[in-house]
């Protein structure tokens, strides 16, 4: 995994260096291993380099016989069979990123059909006089654009936009409230006004600085015809044994981070059946609180597997002292109380390790959230899913709000593809809450800390299997996931594969209720938060802060902080309270 940047001017004139050196220095923890700017005519790209495969010749850009040019943010799984396809081409590295080059240069702007993997890859053709953007079908690598009067920039993080002068830190109000009630912005516009992400599986051709066309690649395959459990069965264990497989190679040392939940689980079950060494396993705890602790669940899956297990304990103190830095890796906002535990796994594990798999999208694709399950129910009992905001009824809010504007769009767009209702609230949440919160959160955490997250889970095979799957081998027995438990059930005969889904908690309201006195007026006073919210209201709230109020706290908490580093661009280097009591 690296860092991408690059800006395409439209008058012909060559970018201003000064500015490819400013997206450089913003994406350098996402590249710690190198640094490299390309410029040639009207355009210029920058690649910061994480180093995980062909450690020696594999830096970027790369370049063909042709001039075509080439820098990715991405891991190519396919690459060893994509290069004995491309059996003419004489290969100048190792890296995995280089078959893209070759391949684009056979397929042209549909090179991206032939990929498997994660990637927001950009390419330079000059012949053509075009440069070509394409991003990842499931979005697991971010990228976003920024169009100005004077040509089109591009990111792996919009932050690096801001720094190289191609927008202003200026909010999108409409942004804003998708945060606060939905914990993530839905759609293709971000939270800083003039910049949009590449949409999931989205290829764009750009000439003289103006995108000229746009393709796409499926997001979710078309279901093959339903089969059999003992047939999907087999179906899943190859297609997960061959995703677990591909999602290993690297040429550094690798992880996993471990719950206590099924996902994780199936992960490690299989790495550790392929792995002749102790897979090193990451868990979360939160110790004397409230939260469920599974630690000792995933140690008794870790004790079972024969995996190194470690356990990093998160308290009150690493969430009041790093949660600046925490929101300020996180610049395309997610208000997921997951990113603390992301945040600080990230932390420990790169001591060890370079990558790290992890579970994500596997409730997506087989059904596990129990929303899906109430989407599904027989009218009147039936409930769609992101109808209430949570600051609804509290009195804090200043006016009412069109926050859900965009996810009624995907909400219709889904419904239209899918006439089963299962799948469209699943096709729903794949365009929306992963790309745009869970994976977002993946990439954020880990890569603040040169971390490589890799997603078995949505790898194209596994995909498919998860898409031919009939409504009775995803919810069954009122459980979510029944395939994957079946499958976990015959590899850890004493997991409760078949326990009801109990969803992975933080303690954040019962941290903030503890100290909402002392946050009342520092919250209140921030000047993002008077612009939505009352500020005696959110004093009161505060102040009299209780555990039942959690979600809410933490919203406008972690807005306050956001606001304070991205738009008003304030410092990160105290705790949070340091931080709120800060003045411009």
């Amino acid at each position: 995994m690296c860092g991408i940047a690059g800006i395409i001017t439209r008058d012909g004139r060559a970018p201003p260096r000064e500015a490819l050196q400013a997206l450089a220095a913003a994406l350098a923890h996402r590249g710690p291993d190198g640094q490299a700017l390309y410029a040639r005519d009207d355009v210029g790209f920058v690649h910061t380099r994480l180093a995980i495969i062909d450690l020696k010749t594999g830096a970027q850009p790369l370049t063909a016989p042709d001039g075509v040019v080439l820098v990715a943010n991405a891991e190519i799984y396919n690459d060893l069979e994509l290069r004995r396809q491309l059996s003419d081409v004489a290969f100048a590295t190792g890296s995995d990123c280089e078959s893209a080059l070759h391949l684009y240069r056979r397929d042209g702007e549909g090179f991206a059909r032939g990929l498997r993997g994660m990637y927001a890859i950009a390419i330079h053709d000059p012949a053509n006089r075009r440069v070509v953007l394409a991003r990842d079908p499931f979005g697991i690598k971010p990228l976003y654009l920024a169009e100005t009067a004077t040509g089109l920039g591009f990111a792996s993080e919009p932050q690096a936009l801001i720094a190289a002068g191609l927008v202003a830190p200026a909010l999108e109000p409409q942004a804003r409230d998708e945060l606060l009630a939905l914990q993530f912005v839905a759609g293709a516009a971000t939270a800083v006004r003039g910049v949009v992400r590449l949409a999931p599986g989205e290829t764009l051709v750009i000439e003289r600085g103006r995108i000229v066309r746009r393709h796409h690649v499926p997001v979710l395959p078309a279901a093959a015809a339903a089969s059999g459990e003992a047939e999907a069965l087999a179906a899943f264990e190859r297609a997960w044994d061959d995703a677990i497989r591909v999602h290993r190679r690297a040429d550094v040392p690798y992880g996993m981070f471990l719950s206590g939940g099924i996902d994780s689980a199936a992960v490690l079950a299989m790495m550790a059946r392929q792995e002749p060494r102790p897979v090193v396993a990451y868990t979360a705890a939160f110790p004397k609180t409230a939260a469920t602790d599974e630690r000792a669940l995933a140690g008794r899956v870790a004790s079972k597997l024969g995996a190194a297990h470690i356990v990093v304990e998160v308290g009150a103190f690493d969430f009041w002292k790093r949660l600046p830095r925490i929101v300020a890796a996180l610049d395309d906002p997610v208000a997921d109380y997951a990113v603390v535990p992301s945040y600080l796994l990230a932390e420990r594990a790169r001591a060890d390790v370079k990558v790290v798999l992890t579970g994500e999208g596997g409730d997506e694709l087989f059904a596990g959230y129990g929303r899906y399950r109430a989407a599904v129910r027989p009218w009147p009992f039936r409930k769609a899913p992101w109808r209430r905001h949570p600051l609804a009824g509290l009195g804090l809010l200043r006016r009412p709000s069109a926050w859900r504007e965009t996810i009624t769009v995907l909400e219709r767009a889904a419904a239209a593809r899918h006439p089963d209702r299962l799948q469209a609230v699943q096709a729903l949440d794949v365009a929306s809450w992963l790309p745009n919160d869970l994976l977002l959160k993946v990439d954020r955490c880990l890569m603040a800390h040169g971390l490589e997250g890799r997603v078995p889970f949505l790898d194209p095979a596994v995909a498919a299997a998860a898409a031919a799957l009939p409504r009775g081998l995803k919810i069954k027995r009122g459980l979510g996931k029944w395939l994957v438990r079946r499958w976990l059930a015959r590899q850890l005969p004493d997991y409760p594969a078949f326990a009801r889904k109990r969803g992975f908690s933080v303690p954040v309201g019962e941290w903030i209720a503890a100290q909402g006195r002392r946050l009342a007026p520092l919250v209140a006073a921030q000047p993002g938060v008077a612009e939505v919210c009352r500020p005696e209201r959110v004093r009161e709230l505060f102040a009299h802060g209780q555990a039942r109020h959690g979600q809410a706290l933490w919203l406008v908490l972690f807005y306050a902080l956001w606001h304070n580093r991205h738009i008003l661009g304030r410092g990160v280097d105290s705790d949070v309270f340091g931080v709120l009591e800060t003045r411009a």
